[in-house]
């Protein structure tokens, strides 16, 4: 039987295998040639250490230790020009005088970590002698590299603590996400099959700003060139596809072979080829479909969708590309991780008896990757869209902690929004709701998290993830520049509101002139 499984080129696991972070160590000259080995050697396992702690998704290559202005610069420039390498860890294990780092720092394009750190865990308080403290001078060695990392006004990380500390190892991993999510957005191609839905704000967008920013190319096909490539799919690849979903899920009986709607389950197969066809051969990594503008298509892609969003791509529904790239970088960044990502809009609430609660789902597109138990495959009517009634996977969502994740253009900027929840079952069974859908309890509680998201104007499409964590969000947005508004169990509507009032402030005057 035929798998229909993503290029290895697309899939978020091999995009991370296929990044590494460079550890760089900083000294200098005058301290011998018996003291630059020993900081070679100690630096060398320091890298190994973090490499082998298992926690970390990128490889960490170590570099020779670096003593004078122009290695550096070099070094710098061939990180830039690596399409490996995701972004830089440095050290001063020595004292390593600052200056002889400006013109590297300058150019390097690369997310940096400052890890400050040193060999040893404890000092030989007894035999401790100048030999020694002249071999292990991180102390001050990464005040002197700091302050010019500060007045170059370089973006950075800084983590402090030893390399075997399981804290320094999860913040240094969750950077390190971090700048595969960012290396993956640089590299992201994006289709859009139609245009936006008519008359909606929030989905639009300044592509060629996103471009600059993020790296993301967007750009519009129209829907009946996908068509073209659905209509050719042959049939029996379609039927072997529409077995594999017999296989993977609980498919009603109307669907299976010989069922009445069998018909429905093979176009839906079809849909599923010639998207996958589409993608792979024009090395999109993310797309989006419009309900109002299908074409030739019989169905709106439900199942389609779906299935590729568990593969890795990214998706956006009513042609809103921004969430499709941010999940398709979130996917990148999460890869490996326990728990999925998904395309989610808060649909409904309730506000009680008992704790308030958000019900999040969409027409047909919710990832898999986030189902509680094996979904069903069904076929339901869509009340809008004009089509026929399209296949559809039906779950919810695993309960746990999690993201809600949105971002917006204001226009001067983008903006990312932030809330922490835990999803929960739902009160009860929602027999009669033919969609997949998520329960959740924002935190700090559903109303101060929807004043607080209403005050940021964060959008309505957003991305729902258990794999990636606030930190790593947080360094993404560092990293690209980005404004990022966190609701989370601290949140006040009234401090938010001050918040935003000085971010304001910040990016317009951040702003070049």
């Amino acid at each position: 039987m035929t798998s229909y499984a993503p290029s290895p080129a697309h899939s978020p696991a091999q995009t991370l295998a296929a990044q590494e972070v460079w550890f760089l160590t900083g000294s200098q000259g005058m301290y011998g040639e018996d003291t630059l080995r020993q900081v070679a050697q100690q630096s060398r396992q320091i890298a190994e250490r973090l490499d082998a702690a298992g926690r970390i998704p990128l490889k960490v290559v170590w570099k020779p230790v670096l003593t004078d202005a122009e290695s550096i610069r070099r070094l710098c420039l061939e990180a830039n020009a690596s399409d490996a390498c995701a972004g830089v860890v440095v050290w001063m294990h020595t004292f390593s005088p600052a200056k002889m780092w400006i013109a590297g720092l300058s150019a390097l394009d690369r997310p940096l970590l400052h890890l400050h750190t040193q060999y040893n865990l404890s000092l030989p308080w007894s035999s401790i002698d100048m030999d020694f403290m002249n071999l292990n001078q991180a102390a001050h060695g990464d005040r002197e590299f700091a302050h010019v990392e500060a007045r170059l006004g370089v973006p950075r990380k800084i983590v402090a603590g030893h390399a075997t500390d399981p804290r320094v190892i999860a913040r240094v991993a969750a950077w390190t996400r971090a700048a595969a999510g960012r290396q993956a957005a640089r590299t992201l191609r994006l289709a859009r099959f139609g245009d936006n839905m008519r008359d909606v704000a929030v989905t639009e967008g300044d592509k060629v700003e996103a471009q600059l920013r993020f790296g993301y190319s967007v750009n519009t096909y129209a829907v009946n060139d996908l068509v073209a490539v659905v209509d050719a799919v042959q049939d029996k690849e379609a039927a072997e596809l529409a077995a594999e979903y017999v296989e993977s899920y609980n498919v009603v009986p109307a669907l299976r072979p010989g069922g009445i709607r069998h018909d429905s389950l093979l176009y839906a197969a079809r849909q599923e080829i010639g998207l996958r066809t589409f993608l792979t051969e024009g090395g999109f990594t993310a797309f989006t479909t419009n309900f109002e503008d299908l074409g030739g298509l019989r169905q709106l892609p439900g199942l389609a969708v779906q299935r590729l969003m568990a593969d890795g791509y990214g998706f956006g529904g009513e042609g809103d590309w921004k969430t499709s790239a941010l999940l398709r970088t979130m996917k990148v960044m999460g890869a490996g991780q326990p728990g999925g990502a998904t395309f989610m809009e808060d649909y409904t609430y309730h506000l009680g008896p008992g704790a308030p609660r958000v019900l999040g789902a969409h027409m047909l597109e919710v990832c898999p990757t986030v189902a509680a138990d094996r979904p069903a495959c069904e076929i339901h009517p869509l009340s809008i869209g004009g089509r026929e009634d399209p296949v559809r996977l039906v779950f919810n969502a695993a309960p746990g902690p999690a993201l809600v994740v949105g971002l917006c253009d204001l226009g001067d900027r983008f903006r990312l929004t932030a809330n922490t929840v835990d999803v929960v079952p739902p009160s009860e069974p929602l027999r009669r709701l033919p969609v997949a859908t998520a329960v959740w309890e924002p935190r700090p509680s559903l109303a101060e998290s929807a004043e607080s998201w209403l005050l940021a104007g964060a959008p309505h499409h957003t991305v729902l993830s258990s794999a990636v964590d606030i930190e790593t969000l947080a360094d993404f947005a560092a990293m690209t520049g980005v404004e990022l508004l966190t609701i989370d169990e601290n949140t006040t509507s009234g401090q938010f509101a001050k918040e935003i009032r000085w971010n304001a402030a910040y990016h317009r005057l951040a702003q070049a002139l």
